[in-house]
C-alpha cells in the first residue's frame, strides 16, 4: 500500500498496525501501544459491524481495562487514520472516564451519508470491497451493502453510524484534508460538530498516510499528548485552534495557516449567479431567466459556468450550489458538481497528493481514486431526497434529512441546495474558477478499481438561471 503511493516502507520500524502509531517512536518515549482485533475478526469473538456505537462501548471498556494495568498511569488516548480515526468518534462519545485525549487523523462520521449512500445515491463500491475483503475473523459480518440496497432512507440503523457528537468533550488534535472524497466530509463535520471545548484543527494538503508519519507531524502530535497524558507544560495549548492549508495547484501551496476557527473570522460567503446565457457566474442575479441544459447519455452532458479573477482571490471553507432544477422525462434526478480551478487559458488544474506521481498512478487517477489526485471540490444530490434538515443545516453547510422521497412531476422547477466539499484554493489574477453541473460522476469512484456508480437518469435535465429561478454558487471568499 505504501509502495502504491509512492512512500518507502522505512518509513516504520515494521511494528506498526496499519493506519497506526509506530510503537518504535512512541515506546521509546515511554508511551505504550495497544493494537486491538475489534469486535468478530481476526480471533476475537462475537460479530463484526462496520462503525456504529457498539464499537463505542467495546473500546470504553478496552480504555478501562488498560487504565488500571501496572504499566499504565490511568491516563490513555487514541489516535490513527481512517478506520482508527472513525472508530475514535464512538468512542469519545461513550466517554470512558480514563480517556483523556483522541487525534482522529481524517475518517467518515456518518455511513451513510460518508459512504454508502452519499448524496442520497447507493455508491458502495468502497463498502462492497470493505466486506468482501475486510473483517476477516470467526463471527459472521455485517453485510453493509445489502443493507444499503434494503433501506435506502436514513433509520435506526444508519442513526446507530453516526456518533453522539455532543457527547464528545475530550480534548481533540483532529487532522483532515480537502481531497480525500471519502474522509473529508466526515471529519470536517466531527470537528465541527463535537462538544470539545479543547480542540485543534489541521488542514494538510496532501495524503493521510504520509502526512500522518511525517517526522514534524509526529513530533507535533507528541507535544499534544505529552501535554494531557504527562501533564508537560510544553505551550501545546498556544498552538493556533486552527492551522489549514491553501492549494496553488501549481506547487505553491501555502501550509499552516493559523486562524481562530474554520472557516476563518475574514472569510464571507458570497453568491456567484449563474448566468445560462453568457455561460459565466455573476455578482448579481440576470434579470431575465435562461435555462442551460443537457441530455443524459449525450455528449456533451454537463453545463458548465466560469468566472475570472482579476485580483488575487483566496477561496478557504464550505462551498454550496443552490439550485433550481427541472427534470423532462423523469421524475427523478441523480445530480453532480464540480468546483474546479482553471489557469489563466482556461486549462483545468489538478495535483497529486501522493509521492508517487508515475505512469501506474497517471492511470489509476485518470477516471477515479480520488483521494490520490485532487481534481477539485464535488457535491452531489438525489433531487427526490432534497429535504432539509432544519436543525442542523447552515447558511453554509446543507444537510439533508434523506428520510422522505419527493419525487418530481412533470413541470416541477424545484430548488435544491447541494453541499460540497471544504475548499482552500488560491487564485492568481487572471486565473478562472469553472462550475460544471452533470447527471454523471464527474470524478469516477474514490479508490483505484472500484466499480463505478451508474447514476438512476434519463431524459433532460433542465438547469434554470436568472429571473425568479436564479441559482447560484455560494464560495467562501477571504478579505484581501
Amino acid at each position: 500500500m505504501f509502495g502504491l503511493v509512492g512512500l518507502d516502507n522505512g518509513i516504520m520500524s515494521g511494528l506498526a498496525k496499519f493506519e497506526a502509531p509506530d510503537p518504535a517512536y512512541w515506546c521509546a518515549r515511554g508511551y505504550a501501544i495497544c493494537n486491538p482485533d475489534v469486535r468478530g475478526v481476526a480471533n476475537s469473538e462475537g460479530d463484526s459491524v462496520l462503525w456504529d456505537r457498539q464499537e463505542g462501548r467495546d473500546c470504553y471498556d478496552l480504555i478501562e481495562w488498560l487504565a488500571v494495568q501496572e504499566w499504565c498511569t490511568g491516563k490513555v488516548a487514541m489516535s490513527g487514520t481512517s478506520y482508527l480515526a472513525a472508530s475514535q468518534w464512538f468512542t469519545a462519545a461513550e466517554q470512558p472516564p480514563h480517556l483523556v485525549a483522541i487525534n482522529p487523523w481524517e475518517g467518515v462520521s456518518d455511513v451513510y451519508r460518508d459512504l454508502v449512500l452519499r448524496g442520497g445515491m447507493p455508491d458502495t463500491g468502497f463498502a462492497r470491497q470493505l466486506r468482501d475483503h475486510s473483517f476477516l475473523g470467526l463471527g459472521q459480518k455485517e453485510d453493509i451493502v445489502a443493507e444499503a440496497e434494503r433501506f435506502p432512507l436514513m433509520n435506526a440503523l444508519w442513526e446507530d453510524k453516526v456518533p453522539d457528537f455532543d457527547r464528545i468533550t475530550v480534548p481533540a488534535y483532529v487532522v483532515a484534508s480537502y481531497s480525500n472524497t471519502l474522509h473529508t466530509a466526515g471529519t470536517f463535520r466531527a470537528w465541527r460538530r463535537m462538544a470539545s471545548a479543547d480542540k485543534w484543527l489541521r488542514v494538510h494538503n496532501t495524503q493521510e498516510w504520509p502526512d500522518y508519519y511525517d517526522e514534524a507531524n509526529v513530533e507535533d502530535l507528541r507535544r499534544f499528548f505529552d501535554h494531557y497524558l504527562k501533564g508537560e507544560d510544553n505551550g501545546w495549548e498556544r498552538t493556533p485552534r486552527v492551522r489549514y492549508s491553501l492549494l496553488d495547484l501549481h506547487g505553491g501551496d501555502r501550509v499552516a495557516v493559523p486562524a481562530d476557527q474554520f472557516p476563518p473570522q475574514d472569510v464571507t460567503s458570497t453568491r456567484f449567479y449563474l448566468d445560462g446565457r453568457s455561460r459565466t457566474l455573476v455578482p448579481a442575479a440576470p434579470a431575465a431567466g435562461v435555462p442551460a441544459a443537457y441530455d443524459i447519455g449525450a455528449n456533451p452532458d454537463v453545463v458548465s459556468f466560469v468566472t475570472r479573477f482579476d485580483r488575487e482571490t483566496v477561496l478557504v471553507g464550505y462551498p454550496k450550489a443552490h439550485l433550481w432544477v427541472e427534470a423532462h422525462g423523469a421524475d427523478d434526478m441523480d445530480l453532480f458538481v464540480l468546483v474546479q480551478k482553471l489557469d489563466a487559458h482556461g486549462t483545468p488544474l489538478q495535483a497529486f497528493t501522493t509521492p508517487n506521481q508515475g505512469a501506474m498512478l497517471q492511470d489509476l487517477t485518470e477516471r477515479g481514486a480520488t483521494i490520490l489526485r485532487y481534481k477539485g471540490s464535488d457535491g452531489r444530490l438525489r433531487v427526490s431526497l432534497r429535504h432539509l434538515d432544519e436543525s442542523l443545516s447552515t447558511g453554509d453547510v446543507p444537510v439533508h434529512t434523506f428520510d422522505r422521497v419527493e419525487k418530481l412531476t412533470p413541470g416541477d422547477i424545484v430548488d435544491v441546495e447541494i453541499d460540497l466539499l471544504p475548499i482552500g484554493l488560491l487564485f492568481h489574477p487572471g486565473e478562472q474558477l469553472r462550475l460544471v453541473i452533470s447527471g454523471r460522476n464527474l470524478l469516477g469512484p474514490m479508490m483505484p478499481r472500484l466499480v463505478e456508480y451508474t447514476p438512476a437518469n434519463s431524459g433532460r435535465h433542465v438547469i434554470h438561471t436568472g429571473g425568479e429561478h436564479a441559482s447560484y454558487l455560494q464560495l467562501p471568499v477571504q478579505a484581501r
